[in-house]
Parts: structure tokens; sequence; C-alpha cells
């Protein structure tokens, strides 16, 4: 099996893939009643405010950019699995996007790892090197 810019490209979208998976095994336990952090949920339920015109609790903001992350997840995965494609043929539009996604992955692994935990950070920092290095192998790739 030839390593190339491809397979980096790939292998940055199945990082992602099972950090999506993961992710959603989180948020749909994350309210659990018999869960460890129940009495905090409840805490984030039970409080609501105003804000911007709409009365929500944090539970809701939480629960909210949870989801969002299922479409920012989803769409990372089919930019990279659809620019994998297309590395050979437009290698000028390929690079800043794998450069793009590469970094703010790296960055979402830096978050990760202050606010959130391990598994989660280097799952999304291996995503953002793979995207990296696949720009790297494309530089020196021919058509």
């Amino acid at each position: 099996m030839k390593i190339t810019s491809k397979l980096f490209t790939r292998l940055s979208a199945i990082f992602i893939f099972i950090h999506l998976l993961g992710h959603t095994g989180g948020h749909m336990g994350w309210d659990d009643e018999t869960g460890p952090l129940y009495h905090v949920v409840k805490v984030m339920k039970g409080n609501s405010a105003e804000f911007m015109g709409a009365t929500k609790s944090m539970a809701d903001y939480f629960n909210g950019y949870s989801i969002m992350l299922f479409g920012v997840f989803g769409m990372s995965i089919l930019i990279l699995w659809n620019v994998a494609n297309h590395l050979q043929t437009n290698k000028q539009l390929a690079k800043p996007i794998l450069a793009s996604m590469g970094i703010a992955y790296l960055f979402f692994g830096v978050v990760e790892y202050l606010y959130f935990f391990p598994f989660a950070a280097f799952i999304s920092i291996f995503a953002g090197l793979f995207a990296l290095i696949a720009v790297l192998k494309l530089k020196s790739e021919t058509v």
C-alpha cells in the first residue's frame, strides 16, 4: 500500500468519524437521571434566563452546542472525503482546504484537552495532523 496524501486525508476523515461516534454516545447520555452528573444537569435545566430575545437554560445551550457539533463533524467528514477524490486534479484548492481543516482540528484538540478530556483531544489532534501531513505529501507528489 502506497502512503499518499489521499490516505492521510481519508485517515483524517476516519478519525473525525470516530470522534462523531464517541460524541454521539456522550450526547445520548449526558442528561441521564442515573448519571454521576445528574445533580449538575438538574441545576442546569432548572434555571433559565433571557438572552437576545430567548429564554433558555444552560442545559439548552449545552445541548444545542452538542447538536451543532454533529453538523461540524459531518461536514468535516464529507469535505475531507470529497477533497481526497480531487487531490491530484486540483492541488491548488485541496492544499488550503486541508491546511485550514488541519489547523482547526489541532485547535479543537487543544480546547478539548483543556476543557473536556484527553481521548477527544487526541482524536482531534490526530485528525488535524493527518490533514496537515496530507498537505506536505501533496507537495511532493506528482500527477
